[in-house]
């Protein structure tokens, strides 16, 4: 809520700090409508002198840019629009076990840049990836540089759960990585927020969160070689409190099934995991684009093996979320990674074991497909970094200053 500019002097400067993050996030939350002055100062109930203040140190700092001009009413002149600017962003970033990606999202949340490579990154050592994804990293900065785009900084996701204050690795299997310390600020050199290092799944939540469905309450499922889950509750991540909530993958669906990564046995990830798909189908080993492009031509064609081997990918995946449901009251899924894919062919048997072990309580019509495609985890990536700019511009604004 708005403060009162005439608040105790040692009080000013945090007045202000509050004031510039409630005009930035109300700008961030009109998305399209570019709000003029006249109409943030009515929809946060600052003075319009404060507003008028509040915004020229945005436009200053490069993080809000002026666009158009157009009268609000009949009387007055006319007020120009206020957006997120074009010109600053962050760069996402993504380790996975078969590729690597990277992402320019500018500060409007849109992507500017994409490019992803096919990596065989399971067992390498984390500085062999690392160098790799640096080489992605380079393309972004051009990219930036060729649209004037000021960097400010990134977001890295990895498959696995992570220590972010310590830029810590802790367990990732499916890469074979434990406590692996990363150096995800050398990525980027001289970006004022420097890297901030993620889950892949709870990125790709919150990117579906910012710039998808947009849902205020859901799970968020993604499938790539291992089953990973993003829980949002009230607009929020819930990570639980050592962080790992939401790993849907080592839901045991079938306690006598096959060993998993993880140390367990009979986990979703087994049975719905890409590569445990692509071998139930009889897909041949190659390149993740081709094994992907002759599984759908499989399933097209009504190929009995492939067939087989989705619809029990799906009707896994349906014990999972029914288990899911019923201990968390959740109402809403979206499918992303290669469920997005295969959605098609896998949602039969998903409801059907919805329907058979949670009746009622996952609608067949809260069963979504995530919109992003793979851009996702870039997008949530690089949006935490976003966010915490709208959040906190004042932070941003003096480190500017200071540089």
């Amino acid at each position: 809520m708005p403060v009162n500019d005439q608040a105790a002097p040692g009080r000013v400067g945090d007045v202000r700090r509050r004031n510039l993050s409630l005009v930035m996030d109300s700008i961030a939350r009109t998305g399209d409508a570019k709000p003029s002055r006249a109409q943030l100062a009515a929809g946060t109930g600052l003075t319009k002198a404060a507003v008028s203040s509040l915004v020229a140190d945005l436009v200053e700092s490069g993080l809000v840019s002026e666009v158009g001009l157009y009268r609000d009413g009949e009387r007055g002149r006319p007020g120009q629009g206020l957006e997120l600017s074009s010109r600053r962003g962050v760069v996402g970033m993504e380790i996975n076990v078969d590729y690597l990606a990277v992402g320019l999202v500018d500060l409007g949340g849109n992507l500017r840049f994409h490019s992803t490579v096919e990596s065989r990154n399971r067992g390498l050592a984390p500085e062999k990836v690392m160098e790799r994804l640096a080489g992605l990293a380079a393309e972004a900065i051009a990219a930036a540089a060729a649209a004037d785009i000021s960097i400010l900084g990134g977001g890295l996701a990895v498959p696995g759960l992570v220590d972010e204050q310590r830029n810590l690795v802790l367990s990732a299997p499916n890469l074979h990585w434990e406590h692996e310390e990363l150096n995800p600020r050398a990525l980027l050199e001289g970006a004022p927020l420097g890297v901030r290092l993620s889950n892949e799944a709870n990125s790709a939540a919150l990117g579906e969160l910012w710039y998808g469905h947009g849902q205020p309450d859901f799970l968020y499922v993604s499938g790539e070689v291992g089953v990973g889950g993003g829980v949002i509750i009230g607009s929020e991540l819930y990570t639980g409190p050592g962080g790992s909530a939401g790993e849907l993958g080592h839901i045991v669906v079938h306690p006598d099934g096959p060993s998993c990564s993880c140390g367990g046995t009979g986990c979703l990830e087994t049975f719905a995991g890409q590569e445990a798909i692509f071998e139930a189908a009889g897909i041949p080993e190659g390149s993740l684009g081709v094994r992907t492009q002759l599984l759908l031509a499989a399933l097209a064609a009504g190929e009995p093996q492939a067939t087989q081997a989705v619809h029990d990918a799906g009707r896994y995946l349906g014990v999972a979320l029914a288990s899911s449901a019923r201990l968390m009251d959740i109402e809403a899924v979206v499918l992303g990674g290669h469920f997005a894919v295969l959605a098609e062919w896998l949602r039969p048997a998903l409801l059907g074991s919805l329907a058979r072990y949670a009746p009622g309580l996952l609608h067949p019509e809260n069963l979504t497909v995530s919109s992003l495609e793979h851009s996702g985890t870039l997008l949530g990536a690089a949006g935490q970094v976003i966010r915490s700019v709208i959040e906190s511009p004042f932070e941003f604004l003096l480190a500017s200053k200071l540089a």
